[in-house]
């Protein structure tokens, strides 16, 4: 088990539609970053897409993160038009030992039926590699119908990236999502968050905060994945307010994560 970021740790530095800044975080960026931190693990998710690289850029980033001993994982979203063949080859590349996936895609929002059809042809190809195809629980599926379709992919390379925030937008707490996706875990997604009663009562709201003013308990979490035995990594990623200003906002995100990281430093050493 490493502690990684993701490209998610740093989602307003990358570009937020509507909000870009000047510069805009680059695959390069992400690494120093987590250089400057003295982390070995990069997540380099759909926000920065990998796919948008030449084959000699990507041979460029596989050098420079293999000499600076950086793990990369490679992240998408979609499974129409053979992306996850795409990705799986650029994890070949990379020599990332997953590929992480958000089933929906633009205009694309599957059944179960239609995910196990898109998916299960394409699942040899990724036992071939012996990489670990790892669906992330998005927030519109339930635990346990994405239970249900691993079952049905029924492959040890194919596993879930268990986020344990995103199910709340299923109507489902962190300990329903590892209580059914915990023994199925190749890739756990930590996020810093308070729920709080919205203006005069009526609702509530989930926000962002750093890890350490987390309701979520690092300790229960890690607990949760070493009773299931499983060896993920632990990946931070974050959902920062937005400021007065983007420049703002991206300082209080590069705050936030450097006292996140110092933070998970005490239950996670590597």
């Amino acid at each position: 088990m490493k502690l990684g970021i993701s490209s998610y740790t740093y989602t307003w530095a990358v570009g937020v539609q509507g909000h870009y800044p000047q510069k805009r975080l680059s695959f390069m960026d992400l690494i120093d970053k987590a250089i400057e931190s003295g982390i070995h693990v990069v997540q380099i998710a759909d926000n920065l897409p990998l796919h948008n690289l030449s084959d000699i850029e990507i041979e460029a980033l596989a050098k420079f993160s293999s000499g600076l001993n950086i793990t990369i994982e490679v992240g998408t979203r979609g499974i129409l038009n053979n992306n996850l063949l795409t990705y799986l080859s650029i994890a070949k590349k990379l020599n990332s030992p997953i590929v992480r996936v958000i089933i929906d895609g633009i205009n694309h929002y599957p059944n179960e039926d239609e995910v196990v059809d898109i998916i299960k042809p394409q699942i040899i190809e990724f036992e071939k590699a012996k990489i670990n195809l790892a669906i992330e629980n998005h927030d519109r599926f339930t635990a346990k119908s994405l239970k249900r379709i691993i079952q049905r992919l029924d492959s040890e390379y194919v596993g879930i990236c268990l986020d344990c925030a995103n199910s709340f937008g299923a109507m489902e707490g962190p300990d329903v999502v590892f209580d059914e996706l915990g023994p199925f875990a190749v890739n756990i997604h930590i996020k810093g968050l308070k729920i709080y009663r919205a203006y005069k009562n009526m609702g509530f709201i989930i926000e962002g905060v750093p890890i350490d003013k987390s309701m979520l308990d690092m300790s229960w979490i890690l607990n949760k994945v070493k009773q299931f035995k499983k060896d993920a990594n632990i990946i931070l990623e974050q959902w920062t307010p937005f400021e007065e200003n983007i420049e703002a906002t991206i300082e209080k995100e590069e705050n936030w994560a450097k006292t996140s990281i110092k933070y998970i430093r005490n239950f996670i050493k590597e």
